[in-house]
């Protein structure tokens, strides 16, 4: 049975990278047809209009605008993204923190090959779903505590406004996600990785088994516990103490 061809764009504003993303599908991925390339935001929103694709393979910087920026004009976004980039620690980590999908430049054959596998799976779960909505409206949002973190689980895609949670607690290869209400989440992340997404918008890492959120600090002490919302105490190691409070003392400045 032929495999079901997915159409796509590529969007980017460099033509090595564009001429070589051509060559790696065209040679390796039979079953994705690319439906034509842009080297401008502005020139990827006309192919998009025109081609109406299924995925489009997008830069995350260009020239006349990001990535986002380009999104962010369309006022429907029926396809899938892919997103292309640099190592920016910044750009990669507003992607994890949207669990949207990416490569790194130079491309290699092997992640373009999961990602793409990674788009038919999601395809086949939840045909409608596109996570590009959620982070386009968490950019609109000033104030990180009321962003909302979206994470891939075991039961699906879990999506957290970030004042909701207390803790993170490091569970071997997951994240034990504590929140107000009382519950708990598992994510398939380790602490270190949540560390990574979350270290900019109000969260520290104050121990080896914990990270901590900000806004749910009650109160803490010499004896190098801090009390949190609940009443819960956490502690700090004694290396971390130092930066914890420099930290701390930086956000409430």
């Amino acid at each position: 049975m032929q495999a079901e061809t997915i159409t796509c764009l590529i969007i980017d504003d460099d033509p090595f990278i564009r001429e070589l993303l051509r060559d790696k599908i065209e040679q390796y991925l039979p079953d994705v047809s690319i439906l034509g390339t842009a080297s401008s935001g502005k020139e990827g929103l006309e192919k998009i209009k025109f081609h109406t694709p299924e995925l489009v393979f997008l830069d995350v910087e260009m020239d006349d605008m990001t990535g986002f920026e380009m999104l962010s004009k369309l006022k429907d976004i029926p396809f899938q993204i892919i997103f292309i980039t640099a190592f920016s620690h910044y750009a990669i980590k507003a992607i994890r923190f949207n669990a949207l999908d990416y490569l790194v430049k130079p491309i290699d054959l092997g992640e373009l090959r999961s990602a793409v596998r990674r788009y038919k799976s999601r395809k086949k779960e939840a045909p409608k779903a596109n996570p590009i909505h959620q982070a386009l409206i968490n950019l609109k949002i000033p104030n990180a505590s009321d962003q909302t973190l979206v994470l891939h689980t075991q039961e699906g895609e879990l999506k957290l406004v970030l004042n909701q949670i207390i803790r993170i607690e490091g569970e071997r290869n997951y994240s034990v996600i504590h929140l107000g209400d009382g519950k708990k989440k598992l994510a398939t992340k380790t602490l270190g990785e949540m560390e990574e997404i979350l270290s900019d918008k109000g969260f520290f890492r104050c121990h080896k088994s914990h990270v901590i959120n900000i806004h749910h600090i009650k109160s803490f002490h010499t004896s190098n516990v801090i009390l949190l919302t609940g009443d819960t105490p956490i502690p700090i190691s004694r290396r971390k103490k130092e930066a914890f409070h420099s930290w701390y003392n930086a956000a409430a400045s």
